[in-house]
């Protein structure tokens, strides 16, 4: 464990406590928990099909009572890591969000329900009948009322439509800056056309190729891996600099990439011998390089980083090859 972090072999049912203790409580909770789509999930690890690879996670449950039964205590325990100002965000699809969402409000509490993202992964099959599901969704609560958010980040908006920034940006100020005035209750408010506009809840310019083709040196093999840059953009909105994070099923270790990345403290947890030696092996890569830095805006911060090491007795993952058994995933 070094003051930037670590990456932890175990479930995280048993493990989050002592991540808690060492670097919490944690500003940002992050989890991509299984699907609970069935079957055995492999990682492409050396080249070849990613179905013929190495079983990274196993995806059932015997049903959704089965997985909300897995969830349930470790939702509790991500909850009690939490900051006052901090927030858990939990990335389902369809199969189980909605059974989820019902634990949370009831752990949280309605009113902690902060919203929902929407992210279009740009991949998906289409249906023959009924709607396609091209979506996952991004389920955020907070710890309390002092909810941390931050919209204001330059890599967090958004350009305007072409169509607004020529039929409503006519005005130039001194610096020749393109810009709109609204008058609100009496107040006047200025927008500029190069500042853009926050952004909305629908998330459509991350697509999940970037992190799924070998072709991008992010690209780790691991399966349902996310693109650093929506990893980046959750970090950035929802922690401080120098705040902490926490993934609890890290799979290939994006979130942790992104929140050292971005100046932040971070813990990553997965019971996958597969996760944990992929993302320590990209940490170290992380830290030696500053090659990954994220592409929407980020700026480069590993400098401070000496690196993520395993936990003192601790075998090392790297030469082992066991599936975890329940509850890893990850990002």
């Amino acid at each position: 464990m070094t003051a930037e972090g670590a990456i932890l072999l175990g479930d995280c049912l048993e493990r989050i406590a002592e991540a808690t203790a060492a670097l919490g409580p944690f500003d940002l909770v992050y989890v991509d928990p299984p699907f609970a789509a069935g079957g055995t999930r492999s990682a492409r690890l050396s080249g070849g099909l990613r179905s013929q690879g190495t079983a990274a996670y196993e995806d059932h449950f015997g049903g959704i009572d089965g997985f909300l039964d897995m969830m349930s205590p470790r939702l509790e325990a991500m909850y009690e890591s939490l900051s006052a100002p901090g927030s858990l965000w939990i990335h389902l699809d369809y199969r189980a969000v909605h059974d989820v969402k019902v634990l949370c409000d009831r752990l949280f509490g309605r009113v902690r329900f902060e919203g929902e993202i929407i992210w279009s992964p740009g991949n998906g099959g289409r249906r023959k009948h009924g709607p396609s599901v091209t979506h996952q969704t991004i389920l955020v609560y907070s710890r309390s009322k002092d909810f941390h958010y931050v919209a204001d980040d330059p890599s967090l908006r958004e350009p305007y439509a072409s169509t607004s920034q020529s039929m409503h940006f006519r005005l130039v100020d001194e610096a020749g800056r393109r810009f709109r005035e609204r008058v609100v209750g009496g107040k006047t408010y200025r927008y500029y056309a190069d500042q853009g506009r926050k952004l909305g809840s629908v998330w459509s310019d991350l697509p999940s190729m970037r992190a799924n083709t070998p072709l991008r040196e992010e690209t780790t093999g691991y399966p349902t891996q996310k693109p650093l840059g929506l990893l980046d953009r959750i970090v950035r909105l929802a922690t401080p600099l120098g705040g902490a994070v926490l993934d609890p099923m890290c799979g290939s270790g994006t979130t942790i990439a992104a929140a050292l990345l971005a100046g932040r403290r971070a813990i990553g947890i997965d019971q996958s011998d597969v996760a944990v030696a992929t993302a320590r092996r990209r940490w170290e890569k992380t830290v030696q390089s500053a090659a990954l830095a994220p592409e929407n805006g980020g700026a480069n911060r590993v400098s401070h980083a000496s690196g993520l090491a395993p936990d003192a007795g601790e075998e090392d993952a790297r030469s082992a090859g066991r599936t975890m058994d329940r509850s890893g995933r990850g990002t």
